[in-house]
């Protein structure tokens, strides 16, 4: 998430020769002071910014699909016409520039403005959320820009405005990120879009027919429309001392609760070789404290990668200080002592619990919404009960990729289907098909994972696991259902690409 130096490269204000630029390639350069890239695609000329505004990505590194370029780094997706953000994890514009062909030489001439807010199929009305997290501040994020003007309110359990929970196994616990990153919005965005934001405050019953939330105190809240955002809560372990100095990692608070207790720690116990326990174990061994993994498996996510990729991702641990415990669970935590099934006792100065969430369902299910192991929607996020949508960790719905019904706890998902959410709670018929995607950041190696495959029958690797350069194809018959990379990332974006045209096709 570093800054990039000054602008640098050729002033596209001065000319580029059409010569120089071929057809669907991405020239870096700048406009005045600012870092830009212009794209030709076949007789159409585009200027726009340089980085993408998630995390600062080079677009100059992305991919140019049809009037789009997308950003190598966490796939985010911007219109090369008006630079708008078209899909997450990028909600902000980037620049955007007109271009004039004069001859053979193109020029970048006046910046773009900015096109007012749509205005809504239907008539403004009330809008509740359900859920500070990604999906429920992406879906009011997008129904302000699509021009509902009608009331907003966003209900959360949280004491922190929605913030970029990624960033919390990552960067921020690794004392890299700063506090003022970890926000998606300044404090005044709530105030200037109208969205009454309220933290703390928990909704206790759904009233479908009477169209209102109850929350604490019996406060009834009314709606025209309902979006569902609730998320997943961490499992709890449920041992002898798990109330004892053991932290799991959801919000804000619990990765500040975490960093407070780092700077006095010297060893630490992770309960979880997911990709929530290896991020925790890579930031907490950025700030030099000794860290011991427990897993019942036996290799770590091999689950989710394979048993060759989980092997490697143990060793790069290994090779960074990590020690393993794995093929059992802990059976015991007494003061600093953690106890496990066979026998093994570890000293710890507290423990970090991740072995996996539950999504939160539970108001959906009382107010008597089909359940699926999660909210059943279809395919445009809509729940058995007309005006109520679910999106992000609660929802299950058709997956045209696999062609089943899935459910997915990953972040940008539940960003984009907060977008499409908002899209069809203002009359519009958008289907939910973007294609999953994910990433995990391991010390200075990224992993980046498009598709979805519960399961395989073969696993085709191109590439250098060990040189962490390869694609890892995971496949069911001749159907490619995910790939994951390591520093590949255009080919990551290519994949994606593929699979999208798969279902259009």
């Amino acid at each position: 998430m570093a800054e990039a130096d000054g602008p640098s490269g050729p002033d596209f204000r001065n000319g580029v020769a059409l010569a120089d630029l071929a057809d669907g390639a991405i020239l870096a350069g700048r406009v005045d002071d600012q870092d830009a890239i212009l794209i030709r695609r076949g007789d159409a000329l585009y200027a726009v910014g340089a980085h993408c505004t998630h995390y600062h990505g080079p677009l100059a590194e992305g991919l140019v699909v049809d009037g789009t370029v997308r950003c190598p780094w966490h796939h985010a997706c911007f219109n090369l016409e008006t630079g708008e953000a078209l899909r997450a994890p990028a909600i902000d514009p980037i620049p955007c520039w007109r271009v004039e062909r004069v001859g053979d030489v193109a020029f970048v001439r006046d910046p773009i403005a900015r096109a007012p807010a749509r205005r809504p199929a239907r008539a403004a009305h009330s809008i509740v959320i359900i859920g500070g997290g990604a999906a429920g501040l992406a879906a009011a994020d997008m129904l302000r820009r699509e021009g509902h003007d009608g009331p907003l309110t966003m209900l959360s359990a949280d004491d922190s405005p929605p913030c970029d929970r990624p960033n919390l196994s990552k960067d921020f616990l690794a004392g890299t990120a700063p506090d003022d990153w970890i926000p998606l919005r300044p404090p005044e965005y709530y105030g200037e879009r109208k969205i009454d934001l309220r933290l703390d405050t928990r909704v206790s019953a759904i009233d479908v027919p009477g169209k209102s939330v109850v929350v604490g105190g019996g406060e009834r809240i009314a709606f025209g429309s309902l979006l569902i955002a609730t998320g997943a809560n961490p499992v709890r372990l449920a041992i002898p001392g798990a109330d004892q100095k053991i932290h799991y990692l959801r919000t804000f608070a619990d990765s500040r609760a975490i960093v407070a207790r780092a700077k006095s720690a010297k060893r630490v116990a992770i309960i979880g070789a997911s990709f929530i326990g290896l991020e925790v174990a890579a930031s907490l061994r950025a700030r030099g404290i000794d860290v011991h993994v427990i897993g019942p498996e036996s290799v770590p996510l091999e689950r989710v990668l394979g048993g060759k990729v989980g092997q490697f991702i143990r060793e790069l641990h290994e090779s960074h200080g990590v020690a393993f415990h794995l093929g059992t669970t802990p059976s015991s935590v007494d003061g600093r002592k953690v106890t496990l099934a066979d026998g093994t006792v570890l000293d710890a100065d507290f423990v970090v619990v991740g072995v996996g969430v539950r999504p939160s369902i539970a108001l959906a299910e009382s107010a008597g919404m089909t359940m699926d192991r999660g909210i059943a929607v279809d395919a445009r996020l809509s729940t058995s009960v007309p005006g109520i949508y679910a999106a992000g960790d609660v929802a299950r719905w058709p997956d045209p990729h696999s062609g089943q019904r899935i459910r997915v706890e990953h972040w940008v998902v539940a960003q984009r289907q907060g977008q499409v959410a908002a899209q069809n709670i203002l009359g519009g018929n958008v289907p939910f098909d973007a294609v999953p995607f994910f990433w995990s950041q391991h010390y200075d190696l990224a992993i980046n994972y498009v598709g979805h495959a519960e399961k395989w029958d073969a696993i085709e690797i191109d590439g250098v696991l060990a040189q962490r350069d390869c694609e890892i194809r995971y496949k069911l018959g001749d159907r490619v259902l995910a790939v994951a990379t390591l520093g590949r990332d255009q080919q990551s974006l290519a994949a994606e690409v593929a699979m999208e045209a798969h279902v259009r096709h």
